[in-house]
């Protein structure tokens, strides 16, 4: 998928903004806290109809205004006849509207996998040292984009699962133990078919991961993933049945699907107690890539996901460095949007391929085109 333009109107520090894209590398130089992140954030808002920091919609609106709008104009390729139009917009205190074509969705999830992204971020460390909800996500947020039984399965645990926790919570009544019984069945029913989505996709993205990471860090050092699931005890219902009594003491379902994690392990250890700063970010930006090329081989009908690389060279040693450099500038990749503060860098991955770019000056939430190339 190519975005070819954005336009931004009071979206976090923007008060607005229009930018016309090159269909390979888009680069945005600024100080910290410029805007180059939100700029990026926006493209992320209308692939996932949520900003990557927060599902609140109403802090991303600029300070004092009473309204935001986002639109995108997006082909599958530069020169395709196939124009394909989103629209966000939302007024302060009611919801957002959400449109492709000018005709608005009824339900948002109609959405989600028409335009794949991966994007990499300083935050996302919170893969390695953050809570299994993290690492949930990013299982969830890549099959999803191209599996739409696998979000409706997912939608309707995490609903019987708030349900069964609900009558977990309440003091004051008994649950209703038949009642209890179906919603168990309800998540059991989905619970597994997640489950072995997830298992299908590590197993296919541990290898993809592998490769990268060795590319990365010059092969210096070994990394394995793993999937852990409460569906590897045996049959999702009496797992999540064994210990109800359990559940009721503490207020909340112990057992489930919503309790699976990828296991993260460097030499062997834990990556979390393990790694240093430069090797937990080529950790994360290896299996961003490796999510990347997961999504471009099973997403074929909607082209490449958009890849957005925010700051990614911080704490990197000269050598890991140069390797993303060789790879950003690889042909394997489609469109690219790249933050950085230093100039430095982008110069280097500009000058190792002969492919169309554009160079974007942030300021203070203001957008500039550079005029000349470097």
């Amino acid at each position: 998928m190519i975005l070819e333009q954005l336009s931004i109107v009071n979206y976090k520090n923007i008060g607005e903004a229009s930018m016309h894209f090159s269909p390979n590398v888009n680069c945005f130089i600024g100080d910290n806290g410029a805007g180059k992140t939100n700029v990026l954030d926006a493209v992320y808002f209308l692939s996932f109809c949520h900003s990557s920091t927060t599902v609140q919609d109403s802090l991303v609106l600029r300070h004092d205004q009473e309204f935001f709008v986002l639109e995108g104009d997006y082909r599958q390729a530069p020169s395709a006849d196939d124009a394909l139009s989103i629209f966000c917009g939302m007024k302060r205190g009611s919801k957002k509207h959400f449109k492709r074509d000018k005709k608005e969705y009824k339900r948002l999830s109609e959405h989600i996998g028409l335009i794949p992204l991966v994007m990499v971020s300083p935050s996302d460390t919170l893969l390695i040292e953050g809570g299994s909800e993290e690492r949930r996500r990013l299982m969830d947020q890549t099959i999803a984009q191209q599996d739409r039984l696998y979000l409706d399965a997912l939608t309707r645990y995490n609903k019987a699962l708030q349900q069964r926790n609900a009558m977990l919570r309440d003091e004051d009544h008994e649950p209703d133990i038949q009642l209890m019984e179906l919603l168990e069945e309800e998540m059991a029913r989905h619970g597994e078919l997640v489950a072995q989505r997830r298992s299908a996709f590590v197993q296919t993205l541990v290898p993809l991961f592998a490769q990268f990471y060795a590319t990365v860090s010059g092969g210096r050092e070994q990394v394995s993933l793993g999937y852990v699931s409460h569906c590897q005890r045996g049959p999702l219902l009496d797992v999540i049945r064994r210990d109800r009594m359990k559940d009721r003491a503490v207020g909340y379902s112990l057992h489930g699907v919503h309790r699976d994690d990828l296991e993260i392990l460097l030499d062997g250890h834990p990556m979390r107690r393990e790694g240093s700063q430069g090797q937990l970010k080529t950790f994360v930006i290896a299996l961003k890539l490796a999510q990347y090329e997961f999504l471009a081989a099973n997403s074929p009908a909607q082209g490449l996901p958009l890849l957005l690389l925010d700051d990614i060279f911080d704490k990197l040693d000269a050598t890991r460095v140069e390797q993303i450099i060789h790879l950003v500038a690889s042909r394997q990749f489609g469109q690219i949007f790249i933050t950085d503060t230093n100039r430095d860098h982008l110069d280097q991955i500009l000058s190792h391929g002969a492919f169309d770019y554009k160079l974007f000056h942030v300021a203070d939430g203001v957008i500039t085109p550079s005029a000349v190339n470097p």
